[in-house]
């Protein structure tokens, strides 16, 4: 009898493969709702980025609601999981530095601690890839 137990053998890399699912899907529900919800009120999207000052506030409205909402499914089913996932980290970094940096106010210190929580499950897919439930794994 052999000594050497293969990860495979414990049952460790299918369970590592449904927690990768999990992640991804806890992940992708926030973006694939900010973005739709961005999409759908997108005048009250702009008037806010107007208000904290981003220039072409419409612009960045649709192009952030595209980005979450499409980078939200991406995730969602692992496709380009890697790419998306350092794309999407880049995204919450810089919309937390753009938005979310008044630490006075405590909602903004709450989103502040999310969007890094999200970030650090961002870098963690890039690094791991989507495990054996996604497209990209069905892709080679």
């Amino acid at each position: 009898m052999s000594t050497n137990t293969s990860v495979a053998g414990t049952g460790t890399a299918s369970n590592a493969s449904g927690a990768i699912l999990a992640g991804r899907v806890l992940l992708s529900i926030l973006f694939i709702l900010s973005g739709f919800a961005k999409l759908a009120a997108i005048s009250a999207t702009a008037q806010w980025f107007g208000g904290i000052g981003l220039p072409l506030p419409t612009v960045a409205a649709i192009g952030s609601g595209l980005l979450e909402f499409f980078g939200g499914l991406a995730i969602l089913v692992g496709f380009q999981t890697r790419i998306v996932a350092i794309v999407l980290a880049i995204f919450t970094l810089a919309a937390t530095a753009i938005a979310h940096l008044n630490f006075s106010d405590q909602i903004q210190m709450l989103m502040l601690e999310k969007n890094l929580g999200l970030t650090g499950g961002f870098i963690l897919l890039a690094v791991m890839g989507a495990g054996a439930y996604s497209i990209d794994a069905k892709r080679g």
